[in-house]
């Protein structure tokens, strides 16, 4: 990975190219880490919106944590069998208490989803840590997950 700076990139942009390279030259494993971790943070973001009443901050947070469930579900192999069915049940529940939480403005839905995720990624990193680095089957750059 090589990124480049130059005194008139603004920051954003090299933080973005970053993260850009960060992705493509991820491994699945770490992408689904990525995934779980970015939807974490969005649900903290809304959690920590709640006391302040920031309607807008929270909808927009809760709905970015769903588009990434909802990435999540449709990256499964649902040929993969019983594990793809399984994780398919669990994203649909989880995006359920995620529109619960939406409409209710509730934390508690929150807090049950996070827990969730938590546990998914944990399960996640511990897995990716038993797959060899040089693994010539791992695809970089994409999700197909449960396969």
């Amino acid at each position: 990975m090589v990124l480049f700076w130059r005194d008139d990139m603004p920051y954003n942009d090299v933080r973005n190219e970053y993260k850009k390279n960060q992705v493509n030259n991820a491994n699945q494993g770490k992408l689904i880490v990525m995934l779980y971790e970015g939807a974490i943070k969005f649900i903290n973001n809304a959690i920590d919106a709640m006391p302040k009443k920031e309607i807008e901050k929270i909808h927009t947070n809760i709905v970015k944590a769903q588009d990434i469930l909802t990435e999540l579900t449709t990256s499964l192999n649902m040929d993969a069998g019983e594990i793809a069915q399984k994780l398919f049940s669990i994203y649909m529940y989880l995006s359920q208490r995620l529109t619960d939480a939406n409409i209710k403005k509730s934390k508690e839905p929150l807090i049950e989803v996070k827990k969730h995720l938590t546990v998914l990624k944990d399960a996640w990193v511990e897995a990716s840590k038993k797959v060899p680095a040089n693994n010539s089957e791992i695809e970089k750059g994409g999700v197909n997950i449960a396969t």
